[in-house]
């Protein structure tokens, strides 16, 4: 098994920076686009069979060093009991949008393995296809980013419905809250226990507050997940994995970020990566933080920024080679394989 990812998730010596990429199953691949040109984007999400080729299509074609599974983090919204749907152009549509107390005691927590039992089927499923080749990263929204969509009933610039639920309403805000991160915390241990060997906790919009809104609006209910976690793999209810916590824009948060109980922490490439070590402690284990759109540059300006983003990662604890965010689907699929080329070849011990 090439474990190296788990290794540098742990902090221990690998012989290698490992990489692997926000967004690896998408559609800057055809064989991607292949899939999706037969089957609608929530289809591939809840078919197993589906889900798991379009998760294995990067690990032959660009050679990274581990499987994010395919799906998306706003499925356990629908199983909460609002309506989901995604359209071209659009993204997300999420009815009702939950703004008020009715909404909110009509949502429930789901039992993950009944509402969302293609997850779990999906990640088992990878795990016998990969046959150990690399590990399985699972993944779910943070329960602030999974909040926005859930009370913009959508994508939004400035999240005016979301920030005025908490200024405004602050006991309604916790109570969405609560049934959310309840939500979560059983979603991920049902994919660790189907077999997921790391877990990402995306924050995507996390960075839209100012530090103290942060800590108490977000940081305080991806704690609570990160500990009910880390409890039941002590008591040996669930395995043992590494757990990832990505923040978007998460440049001024980094102080609140590493209390956060992860064992990695995601950085996005708006801040220089020792700079960010500095201050998220050197033992940090980081992730990151090549900008996704330097991919349109010429590979050898790629190789150069590769080159420094390597350079700066020497002082973590670990690090995992990333993008800052997802890679978008104009994305050139020749440099994406360079890319992952360049990663291991100049960080090779």
């Amino acid at each position: 098994m090439n474990d190296t990812f788990l290794k540098a998730c742990r902090g221990e010596e690998v012989p290698y920076t490992p990489i692997w990429i926000m967004r690896q199953a998408g559609r800057y691949l055809k064989e991607y686009r292949e899939v999706r040109g037969k089957s609608n984007f929530l289809t591939m999400c809840k078919t197993p069979e589906l889900a798991a080729e379009v998760t294995l299509q990067p690990i032959d074609i660009l050679n990274v060093d581990a499987a994010i599974l395919f799906s998306d983090i706003l499925i356990p919204c629908e199983a909460m009991g609002q309506g989901l749907d995604f359209h071209e152009g659009k993204g997300p549509i999420l009815s009702p949008a939950i703004r008020d107390e009715e909404t909110v005691n009509k949502l429930y927590v789901p039992d993950p393995e009944d509402k969302m039992k293609f997850v779990p089927d999906a990640v088992r499923l990878l795990r016998k296809e990969l046959a150990d080749r690399v590990p399985l990263i699972g993944f779910a929204g943070a329960p602030f980013t999974t909040a926005t969509y859930m009370i913009e009933g959508g994508t939004s610039k400035n999240f005016l419905n979301t920030k005025r639920m908490i200024y405004e309403s602050p006991e309604l805000y916790k109570k969405l809250m609560d049934k959310i991160t309840a939500t979560i915390t059983e979603y991920l241990k049902a994919q660790i226990s189907a077999g997921a060997q790391a877990v990402q906790i995306f924050d995507t919009w996390g960075g839209i507050f100012c530090p103290a809104d942060f800590r108490e609006n977000a940081l305080t209910y991806v704690q609570s997940i990160i500990g009910d976690l880390k409890k039941a793999m002590a008591s040996g209810s669930i395995e043992e994995v590494p757990i990832i916590y990505f923040v978007g824009e998460s440049a001024g948060l980094l102080e609140e970020i590493k209390t956060s109980g992860a064992d990695v922490h995601g950085v996005d490439w708006r801040i220089n990566l020792d700079d960010a070590i500095s201050r998220l402690g050197e033992n940090a284990v980081v992730q990151g933080n090549l900008d996704p759109l330097s991919m349109f540059l010429p590979q050898e300006k790629i190789e150069i920024r590769v080159q420094d983003v390597l350079s700066r990662a020497k002082s973590a604890g670990g690090h995992i080679f990333n993008l800052g965010h997802g890679v978008v689907p104009e994305t050139p699929r020749d440099n994406v394989i360079a890319l992952v080329e360049m990663v291991h070849k100049h960080s090779r011990r």
